[in-house]
């Protein structure tokens, strides 16, 4: 049997100390233009404007902490409202994909008790679920189908975060949404990559008993990443193949762990 030699890890970019003190001040006055935008200015903000405050502050984020975006696959995209299923790296990827495309998230609980960035979710129109809580769920379930109507919405099928070479198990319950609304649901691989050595980067990942400070402040040492959205339109309608939620949940899971396989691993 043939041995497998693993990938060496991409070197970690060490930033210069006082460019990392100063690089805390820059994010505080960040997060403090996007709590002042939120009060001030959202809510007498068209839908379009709102959508363009948004995706300013995420470009603006990712160019403080040194993550370039490439996204591929831009142009499967129809007018139509969409459910979005993602695997789920950091909390960097919300950020991620609304520098590229502004649209409503689906989160755990948890996030909204985050100092600041809780409240902030809170007023972008966030849907938080508890993961424990069947109930809840299929209430969630119910407002995410009206809300498919006529918005895009985003969400993270595994329930955690991963470091980002694999994808964990899709939870189906929520693709009933798109069933019932009838919405097609796309899928988003999400991946980040050393800019250097153009291999995977771990440095995102948000995974274990890491808090959020934890998180950013290993990141803004070492800001030499790159984010890359690679989307799959959905399955063309066939009557041969079955739209159920655990199909939907199953298809998008097997998309992402492909590409996940060829290009980070």
């Amino acid at each position: 049997m043939a041995l497998m030699t693993a990938r060496p890890l991409p070197q970690e970019e060490n930033t210069p100390t006082w460019l990392y003190i100063a690089l805390w001040f820059v994010v505080a006055g960040h997060v403090l233009t996007g709590v002042v935008t939120l009060l001030f200015f959202f809510p007498f903000s068209s839908p379009k404007a709102k959508k363009q405050h948004i995706q300013r502050w995420s470009r603006r984020l990712l160019s403080i902490f040194g993550i370039k975006l490439q996204v591929n696959n831009t142009e499967i995209f129809a007018s139509e409202s969409f459910l979005l299923a993602s695997n789920h790296v950091s909390w960097m990827d919300i950020h991620v994909i609304n520098s590229f495309k502004p649209i409503r998230f689906v989160a755990k609980s948890e996030v909204q008790k985050w100092p600041i960035f809780g409240w902030m979710a809170t007023q972008l129109g966030t849907v938080f679920i508890r993961r424990d809580s069947p109930r809840q769920a299929r209430q969630v379930v119910g407002e995410l189908a009206e809300l498919l109507k006529t918005q895009s919405i985003c969400l993270f099928p595994e329930g955690t975060s991963t470091i980002g070479l694999s994808v964990q198990p899709f939870k189906a319950n929520l693709f009933e949404a798109a069933v019932v609304s009838k919405a097609p649901v796309y899928t988003l691989a999400l991946a980040y990559f050393d800019q250097n050595s153009g291999l995977h980067s771990q440095v995102p990942a948000f995974v274990g008993d890491m808090g959020l400070i934890d998180s950013m402040a290993k990141m803004l040492k070492n800001r030499k990443m790159r984010a890359v959205l690679h989307f799959f339109p959905p399955e063309l309608e066939n009557p041969q193949l079955p739209r159920d939620r655990k199909w939907l949940a199953l298809h998008s899971q097997e998309q992402i762990a492909q590409y996940l396989l060829s290009h980070c691993n």
